[in-house]
């Protein structure tokens, strides 16, 4: 093993706080709480191992390129920037739903099963074009970064793909689900190398947690 040092990227939110009781639970406690502090990079109580605090859309990119070894992601990040990793476990954490959503008014009469060419706003161009593709269904997509439910309001687009976890957000703003891509959850992302180069680190996390889900299950 060339290096010692173990590092995980997480990011700020409901991933952190759903994910530090579980790396808790394997003996990892951060030296300061990553939420309160300023710091990126924060220390734990295992020698060697450390926490980096990036962007949620920035965490596969860290582990893929080696900046960090291990990360939590959600699946929808993954799905979208389709990055080179290894993802040895669904944890369960962060659940909600991608789904698209439109106008009640629309909805009342609509046919999803007649659709054949729609515009959709979203962030998750990608997903949302590999997901009507395999439909039949052509798409013009409008790429949004926040505040997805405006779009049918103003006429922007007829329809949007966005995740939802209560849909309390989009019944304030008058949109319904029509449509369910798939459902969401965080997983572990393993950078390759560092599966091999440090592999008694990795799988030993791994394996502790596969522990704890396993334990929760039961």
């Amino acid at each position: 093993m060339l290096d010692a040092k173990l590092t995980i990227a997480l990011s700020k939110g409901r991933i952190l706080e759903d994910t530090l009781p579980l790396l808790e639970r394997v003996g990892i406690r951060p030296s300061e709480d990553p939420d309160a502090s300023r710091k990126l990079v924060v220390g734990t109580n295992r020698p060697g191992v450390e926490l980096v605090i990036v962007r949620a859309t920035d965490v596969p990119t860290y582990v893929e390129f080696g900046a960090a070894d291990v990360g939590v992601a959600g699946r929808d990040v993954l799905l979208e920037q389709g990055a080179d990793l290894y993802e040895p476990l669904d944890l369960g954490i962060g659940k909600c739903r991608m789904v698209v959503a439109e106008p009640e008014g629309l909805a009342a009469e609509d046919d999803p099963s007649r659709w054949d060419r729609v515009r959709i706003a979203t962030k998750y161009p990608n997903i949302t074009r590999d997901f009507f593709a395999r439909q039949g269904v052509q798409t013009q997509i409008v790429k949004l970064y926040g505040s997805m439910e405006l779009a049918p309001l103003v006429g922007l687009a007829d329809r949007i793909v966005d995740l939802v976890s209560t849909g309390r957000t989009l019944e304030e703003n008058g949109l319904v689900e029509v449509e369910t891509l798939f459902g969401i959850s965080s997983r572990l992302v393993v950078n390759k190398a560092a599966l091999k180069l440090k592999h008694p680190l990795v799988s030993d996390l791994i394996d502790s947690l596969a522990g704890v889900l396993e334990d929760k299950a039961s």
